[in-house]
């Protein structure tokens, strides 16, 4: 782990001020129903023009706009939720509870399967840990793989992906942060601020994408132009209680200030009806996008 006042220094160098050390270190910155109603995905993908979505094609099913957050605490909890969803729900984001449960064998049973997988482990190590682990993580067949947005962390990353079909995405402040949180934390600069530092970087590092709050979608694209994904938590149906996250927005709003993808967890998950819950998203999302 880097010590604390060489990471007073990084901080120092990156943003011309003096920082104390942190006793913190850093900031680590998310039974089927017989009568199912049809498929509300099986409409016209909506054409990407304007955006790009950093994954190497012109146009994003509305389907693979939706990823499904599995953050629960036991691999046969998420295998039972997926099993549920069926075909509602193609792409999911596991992260670090699940992992930590035995969820990378599931990283593999649900690529097998056809379906997508965001493995949201958020890396940041020294550069050679992160460079071989990235790595060993490429052989699960994942689409996305996290690692915090510092310069170091993600050319290690995309060191580590090499030729692999695995997507590098960046996350620039977590979504349950604020500008007080920041301060908190010794950082001299707002929420805003530091999104837009880092996600230059990442472009300029040559990342896939980025992890960002929905706020702050449009100004990041129009920053960087097309050509990055855009991928946002803190996303919650109007319907929808905001939970831990202080930056939200609807599915709508996300989809009209630019996000590729959008993160959806509790909503879906928690529901009483978690299929009706996803129905009910990928039509906002269909309507949205028109």
């Amino acid at each position: 782990m880097v010590g604390t006042s060489t990471f007073s220094l990084s901080l120092s160098k990156q943003y011309g001020k003096t920082y104390r050390p942190l006793a913190s270190g850093f900031i680590a910155t998310s039974r089927i129903p017989v009568d199912l109603p049809p498929r509300i995905w099986d409409a016209q993908p909506h054409k990407i023009e304007d955006q790009g979505t950093g994954c190497g094609v012109s146009h994003i099913s509305n389907q693979d706009r939706l990823i499904v957050a599995l953050d629960v605490p036991h691999v046969k909890e998420a295998e039972a939720l997926v099993e549920r969803l069926g075909d509602h729900v193609t792409f999911y984001k596991i992260g670090m509870e699940l992992v930590y449960a035995g969820g990378l064998d599931l990283v593999r049973t649900l690529s097998k399967q056809g379906k997508k997988v965001f493995l949201d482990l958020k890396l940041h190590d020294i550069p050679n840990t992160v460079e071989r682990a990235t790595a060993r993580l490429a052989d699960l067949g994942a689409t996305f793989l996290t690692v915090h947005a510092f310069p170091q962390t993600m050319k290690a990353a995309k060191a580590g992906k090499a030729q692999s079909g695995l997507k590098i995405l960046a996350v620039t402040v977590m979504t349950s942060y604020d500008d007080q949180d920041l301060q908190d934390a010794g950082y001299g600069c707002s929420v805003r601020e530091l999104v837009k530092r880092r996600a230059g970087q990442a472009k300029d590092i040559g990342i896939d994408g980025l992890i960002l709050s929905p706020e702050e979608v449009g100004e990041i694209r129009a920053q960087l132009g097309p050509g990055m994904a855009l991928v946002t938590p803190g996303i919650r149906p109007a319907s929808a209680a905001k939970g831990d996250q202080k930056r939200v927005m609807t599915p709508s709003e996300a989809l009209h200030a630019g996000a590729d993808h959008l993160v959806i967890g509790r909503p879906v998950t928690a529901a009483a009806d978690p299929v009706a819950a996803a129905i009910a998203i990928q039509k906002e999302i269909a309507a949205a996008l028109g």
